[in-house]
């Protein structure tokens, strides 16, 4: 084979070579082109609809009901990176306890917090504070450990039905010391929520409970056995 025939050969076996070596990296170069860069294919709005839900409608500067302290108000949303991710927090106020609480979005439904009661339902747990108190023949310790229960569970008419059982009028013999501090603390939660909801003052919000109170059936004195309750209390927990 002559010198020119071999440079001829040389240069049709690069050109092929050339030539596959684009078509094999087309795919790559293709492929490489589809990758999307950060915050591409993300639908528009995805991330605020997502924060929409975990507030489950709660805004700022709305009362709200948080079980275990009662009425509160949500001062502000505000954002915090706990371990490189980023979490919304509820900042919820409870005046009159001079607290601030931090509640994360995602976790208010597992807390329980929840938005005022409407108007019919104040009216309903109004109602129940005129009915018969119910008071069962049981050891103290237990009743005010059911007392204490629903009163932290934050429903309403629960907390009325703790007023209604533990109220004393002035014909009725004294609360004892445990009996007080819980009719005090169902009292102070149901004279918030009714003061918030009617946008009245929680002064006001208790004289209407109180002549609910005094609409409902007259109450005799404590049997014996109701009245040595606390004491054995004492001995069951010995």
């Amino acid at each position: 084979m002559s010198r020119g025939s071999k440079k001829s050969a040389a240069v049709r076996r690069t050109s092929h070579a050339s030539r596959g070596a684009v078509r094999g990296g087309a795919p790559a170069a293709k492929m490489a082109g589809t990758r999307k860069g950060p915050g591409e294919g993300v639908v528009p709005g995805m991330t605020s609809n997502k924060k929409t839900t975990q507030r489950q409608g709660f805004k700022t500067n709305e009362f709200i009901v948080y079980p275990a302290h009662g009425v509160g108000q949500i001062i502000a949303i505000e954002e915090q990176e706990v371990a490189g991710a980023k979490l919304e927090l509820f900042v919820i106020n409870f005046i009159k306890d001079k607290m601030t609480l931090r509640v994360p979005t995602a976790k208010i439904v597992s807390v329980g917090m929840r938005k005022l009661a409407e108007a019919p339902l104040v009216k309903r747990a109004l109602e129940t504070l005129k009915g018969r108190a119910r008071i069962k023949r049981t050891m103290w310790s237990r009743r005010a450990q059911e007392y204490e229960a629903k009163i932290n569970a934050g429903d309403i008419v629960a907390i009325a039905e703790v007023v209604r059982d533990l109220y004393r009028s002035d014909t009725q013999p004294e609360q004892s010391y445990s009996e007080r501090q819980l009719y005090e603390a169902a009292l102070d939660r149901l004279s918030r929520e009714i003061a918030a909801v009617q946008r009245i003052t929680e002064t006001e919000a208790i004289k209407e409970i109180e002549g609910a109170l005094a609409k409902g059936p007259r109450r005799g004195p404590k049997p014996a056995d109701e009245a040595d309750a606390e004491p054995a209390t004492e001995e069951e927990a010995a």
